[in-house]
């Protein structure tokens, strides 16, 4: 097997391993796996149904009840709904875990996993982020919270020895599934925890403000090839590129522009959806879970979960949280937000790290143990009445490196602030007197960088590059960077993030990356687990980023060009952070254009359709950042 084929199975089988973490491969040692898969044996009763749904499509079903189960001895049932296989298939064949986390599986529940319409197993059509239907008239008009809805009655009816109560989570893709499913009204649905939930694909996953992830290159035959018929064998294998080098830049750069990408896909669904669809229209945007989060009837307990260095899904866990919170008031609406990566806080690594920073030990059982299985317990097996001794918002500040409690969030009296972006380099809080800009030429073919890890780069997505040090950007020509002082005290910034530029530039479009980023000091010392070859010290570790494609500024429905020259706002939000920079430290922010192969190149001439751009549309401009540009943030005190 080529290096290259054997990088991408890894990265595809990681990433899929993450995303239905209860049937993990990868345990941490063989004694606690052989000791996990003998649990699950002894103590647990496998069962598999095809399950009919309201227009007569039946989904494939596994469930496991405990062996002690009884009329006197009753469980409720933990749920999930997944796209990635509930596989291992066959009755005689049990998971290793049935959960991922160990102490969830030795509570005990009748544990529910579900192919979903058009997966492995399942009978029906695919289709990416089903639309939710508000409003259904008739048995076929069906959607994930109605299919949601029909195996919970199933199961109530058909399963033995239950307690009348239903939990469901999922990570990722089965993150949406679980939102989806919290609309669906039934009754014994008691809690819900969307955990790295998609909710939108124009903003999060394959978009970013309408930027297409070209990072996700290699994901397109997973999630735009329609299985032939219910199967327990993958049917996509045989769809990706070809990548012929290990260097995984070079490839990238080699397939551009995106029309080069689109002729290893032909037939890929997903890709012609992308192609026929590169604004916010309707197709987008009943896609969206978003509008549907409000109102709720019978609404469970929510405990969304996210990770602040989510490379996948950073935009969902917020975005959900906050509006259930604005649009439901009165419900159970909790959030949860760790040091982590894509799903990270359902493996165990001991020394907890991202990139190369190290935040701790056991930060994933920390959650596991006194987040995760307390919310469930409380809503499943106890009282369930609200009164669960969590707070509204358990957030981990990435700079102090230690868990927070919050009544709220965002935190009301937070202290907003602006950092203007001065012509010196400089990062301050007040106005700049004098008017300038800073300047830089953007050149598509010679795109920035977005990391000095190669081994991400051909990964099914990318994972580290989000506390990754920027040095290396920092010191390019067409990387602007601002700076403040070396701070004289603690520094929290808690909360939202918004990015106001004023820009002008020699082009029609443009792109804009906006990082902020901690600065430590020159002689800042290694920590224990720090890799060999890296050195803390003068480390420009990323604390967030997110881009901006100028067609979209006043309308990501209705994009229009700019006009060469002439000084426009370009404003948007970055992520919510919550990062304490220490005494010592600095507080950075770059501004690049691009961010390659994170996100596609823009040509900066302005085409109707990038998915359709030749090589001749793209072109060097030249962009300047004016010093009444400002980044604003919230202050914690």
């Amino acid at each position: 097997m080529k290096y290259t084929q054997y990088n991408r199975l890894s990265g595809l089988l990681s990433f899929l391993i993450l995303a239905f973490g209860a049937f993990s491969l990868q345990a941490q040692n063989l004694t606690i796996a052989q000791q996990d898969s003998a649990f699950v044996v002894d103590n647990y009763v496998k069962y598999e149904y095809q399950i009919p749904m309201r227009d007569g499509v039946k989904l494939f079903t596994v469930v496991y009840v405990p062996k002690d189960a009884s009329a006197n001895n009753k469980y409720p049932f933990l749920m999930q709904r997944t796209c990635y296989s509930v596989a291992p298939y066959g009755k005689d064949k049990y998971a290793r875990q049935l959960f991922y986390s160990r102490n969830m599986m030795r509570e005990k529940y009748i544990f529910v996993n579900q192919d979903v319409r058009g997966r492995w197993m399942s009978e029906g059509t695919w289709t990416n982020m089903t639309p939710h239907i508000a409003d259904k008239k008739t048995k076929n008009e069906v959607d994930e919270a109605s299919d949601t809805y029909d195996t919970i009655d199933w199961l109530l009816n058909n399963v033995q020895n239950n307690n009348g109560k239903v939990g469901q989570y999922g990570i990722s893709y089965p993150g949406f599934y679980t939102i989806a499913g919290a609309l669906c009204g039934h009754p014994a649905l008691k809690a819900a925890s969307p955990q790295a939930p998609v909710s939108d694909f124009f903003f999060d996953d394959f978009h970013h403000n309408g930027a297409f992830t070209i990072g996700y290159g290699l994901t397109f035959p997973v999630f735009g090839i329609q299985h032939p018929q219910p199967t327990t064998e993958s049917w996509y294998d045989d769809k990706f590129p070809k990548v012929e080098t290990a260097d995984g830049f070079e490839w990238y750069k080699s397939i551009s522009p995106l029309k080069n990408l689109g002729k290893s896909y032909e037939g890929n669904f997903f890709w012609k959806e992308h192609v026929d669809h590169p604004n916010y229209d309707d197709f987008w945007q009943k896609r969206s879970i978003v509008p549907h989060l409000k109102n709720l009837k019978n609404a469970p307990a929510l405990m969304v979960v996210g990770g602040w260095y989510d490379a996948e899904d950073l935009y969902g866990p917020l975005t959900i949280y906050k509006n259930l919170e604005k649009n439901n008031p009165g419900i159970y609406n909790t959030i949860v937000m760790g040091p982590f990566g894509h799903g990270d806080w359902a493996r165990e690594r001991g020394h907890h790290m991202h990139s190369n920073i190290y935040f701790g030990d056991s930060v994933a059982t920390y959650f596991q143990k006194n987040i995760e299985m307390k919310f469930f317990k409380h809503f499943l097996k106890d009282a369930g009445d609200g009164k669960s001794g969590l707070p509204e918002a358990y957030l981990f500040d990435t700079g102090k490196k230690e868990w927070k409690q919050f009544s709220e969030w965002p935190v009301k009296s937070s202290e907003k602030l602006s950092f203007y972006l001065r012509k010196d380099g400089k990062l301050g809080t007040e106005l700049p007197v004098d008017k300038g800009f800073s300047e830089f030429i953007s050149d598509p073919a010679k795109p920035v960088p977005y990391t000095e890890d190669p081994k991400q780069i051909l990964g099914f997505t990318p994972r580290a590059y989000m506390s990754e040090d920027q040095r290396f950007a920092g010191r390019r020509t067409d990387v602007l960077t601002f700076e403040t002082d070396v701070l004289t005290e603690d520094v929290t910034l808690g909360g939202e993030i918004m990015a106001n530029l004023k820009i002008s530039t020699s082009g029609t479009d443009a792109d804009w990356f906006v990082k902020l980023v901690d600065v430590y000091p020159g002689d800042e010392k290694n920590s224990e687990y720090t890799p060999k070859n890296v050195i803390l010290g003068g480390y420009q570790q990323m604390v967030r980023s997110e881009i901006m494609r100028s067609r979209f500024r006043k309308s990501f429905s209705k994009p229009e060009p700019l006009v060469a020259n002439q000084v426009t706002d370009i404003n948007f939000r970055l992520q919510d952070v919550l990062h304490t920079f220490k005494k010592g430290h600095r507080i950075m922010i770059q501004v690049q254009s691009t961010a390659f192969p994170l996100f596609d190149i823009n040509p900066q001439k302005y085409v109707e359709n990038i998915y359709k751009a030749d090589e001749k549309d793209f072109q060097k401009a030249t962009h300047r950042v004016y010093t009444n540009s400002k980044i604003q943030v919230e202050v914690l005190k």
